[in-house]
C-alpha cells in the first residue's frame, strides 16, 4: 500500500488549479505581510486590532474593501473613506508575494513540502526587504521566526524526504545558523575596525543637540538621536561597543540649558564626559552646543543583518553562506550605482542578503561549482 508521501508524488502538482491557488494564496499572504511591514517596526501587534485600518483616518477597512490587488486598483490607490493616497508599496507587496509563491510552487512542484517551505521563507524575506528599505531596520521577530522555520524544515524534510534522519537535519541547520551568524558578525567587527570612525569638520561652527525619542507618528524616532547640522544619528548606530565614543570639539556647550565653557565633549552610550566630570545620559534634560569638528563612531552594517544571515544559513545550509554574502555585495554595488549613491552613504543590506538567498535557491550551486572549477588545476 503506497505511503502518504508516495501518494503525494503521484499527484500532478503542476495542474493549473494548483498554480492558480498558489497565486491567490500568495496575494492573500501579501495582504497580511503589508500589515506586518507597517506594524512590526512601530511596535504594534499584528493581531490587535484584527482588522486593517487607514493610518490617516484610522477607520477600519471592511473585508470587501480589502481584496488583495483588486482593491488598490479599483479604488485608484486611495482610501475609500478619507481619499488619502495608499502607497503603491501595498500593491507591490501583494503582487511580488503572489509571483514568488507561483515561482516556488512551479519550480519545486515535485516536492510540495519543499515548495511550501520556500514559500514561507519568501514571505519572511518580503517583510525584511520592505521594512529595511523603508526604515533601515530588520525586525528580529522575523529573523527568529525564519530560524525556527529552518529548524522545522531541516528536521521535517530530512526525515521524510531523505535517508539522513531528523538528527542530521537538525545538526545541519545548527551549523548553517552558526556559519551565517558568526561569519557576518566577524564582518561587522572587521568593518568597525576599518571604518569605525567618521570625521566631520566645518568651516564655521554648526548647531548640534540630543533629540529625545518619540512614540507617535510615522516618522517618529524610537530611540535617542544625535543631531548635527540637520542630520540625525540613532543611538544604536553610534554606540555598538562599550568603547565607542562620540567626540565633539567646539564651544557653547549647554547642559540642561546652562552654558559650560569647554573645548571638547565626549559622549558615550550611557554617559558624557565634560571638564573632567562624568554625567549620566538619563540624568540630563537637554544637551546641545556648537561644533567645529566631530568624530562619530559608525558601523559597517547593523546586527539585524547578522541575525538575517543566521536565518538564511539555518534555512539554506552552511554551503549557501559564502555565496549569499558574495551575491549580496554585488547586488549592493549595483543598487549603489543605480541610485547614484556616494561613498559613505548608508544603504540597507537586508534586501541584498535576501537577493543572495533567493539566487542561491535557483542557481547558486551551479555558479559556485563553475567558479571553483575554474580554480581547479588543469588535467594533463
Amino acid at each position: 500500500m503506497p505511503t502518504f508521501f508516495e501518494n503525494m508524488q503521484m499527484v500532478n502538482w503542476q495542474h493549473p488549479l494548483f498554480v492558480i491557488s498558489a497565486l491567490v494564496l500568495g496575494a492573500c499572504v501579501g495582504s497580511f505581510l503589508n500589515v506586518a511591514i507597517y506594524r512590526l517596526p512601530r511596535g504594534l501587534s499584528v493581531n490587535v486590532p484584527k482588522r486593517s485600518f487607514c493610518p490617516v483616518c484610522n477607520k477600519d477597512i471592511p473585508w470587501y474593501r480589502n481584496l488583495p490587488l483588486i482593491t488598490w486598483l479599483v479604488q485608484g490607490g486611495k482610501c475609500a473613506e478619507c481619499k488619502c493616497r495608499i502607497p503603491f508599496r501595498y500593491f507591490i507587496v501583494e503582487l511580488v508575494t503572489a509571483l514568488l509563491f507561483v515561482l516556488m510552487w512551479t519550480e519545486f512542484a515535485d516536492s510540495p513540502v519543499v515548495a511550501m517551505f520556500y514559500m514561507v521563507l519568501m514571505a519572511l524575506l518580503v517583510v525584511v526587504v520592505f521594512v529595511d528599505a523603508e526604515l533601515m531596520v530588520i525586525p528580529l521577530q522575523v529573523t527568529w521566526l525564519g530560524t525556527a522555520l529552518g529548524v522545522l524544515g531541516g528536521v521535517f524534510i530530512q526525515y521524510h524526504l531523505r535517508a539522513d534522519g531528523w538528527v542530521d537535519g537538525l545538526v545541519k541547520c545548527g551549523i548553517g545558523f552558526l556559519a551565517g551568524f558568526v561569519g557576518l558578525w566577524l564582518v561587522v567587527l572587521l568593518g568597525k575596525m576599518a571604518f569605525g570612525k567618521k570625521n566631520m569638520e566645518f568651516a564655521e561652527s554648526v548647531e548640534w543637540f540630543l533629540r529625545e525619542p518619540a512614540d507617535d507618528g510615522e516618522e517618529s524616532q524610537q530611540e535617542l538621536c544625535f543631531v548635527i547640522n540637520g542630520e540625525a544619528y540613532g543611538w544604536s548606530d553610534l554606540f555598538y561597543r562599550d568603547s565607542d565614543q562620540l567626540i565633539i570639539e567646539g564651544s557653547g556647550f549647554r547642559v540642561d540649558g546652562e552654558k559650560v565653557k569647554a573645548k571638547s565633549l565626549i559622549i558615550k552610550g550611557t554617559t558624557i564626559e565634560l571638564k573632567g566630570k562624568t554625567i549620566g545620559i538619563e540624568d540630563l534634560q537637554s544637551l546641545s552646543g556648537k561644533a567645529r569638528k566631530v568624530v562619530i563612531p559608525r558601523e559597517a552594517m547593523g546586527m539585524g543583518d547578522v541575525y538575517l544571515m543566521g536565518m538564511l544559513g539555518a534555512c539554506l545550509g552552511w554551503q549557501s553562506v559564502l555565496f549569499t554574502v558574495f551575491a549580496a555585495c554585488l547586488f549592493s554595488i549595483f543598487l549603489a550605482i543605480l541610485g547614484r549613491m556616494g561613498f559613505g552613504q548608508r544603504l540597507p543590506f537586508g534586501p541584498s542578503l535576501a537577493f543572495g538567498g533567493f539566487a542561491w535557491i535557483f542557481f547558486g550551486w551551479q555558479v559556485w561549482d563553475w567558479y571553483f572549477s575554474l580554480m581547479a588545476p588543469a588535467q594533463l
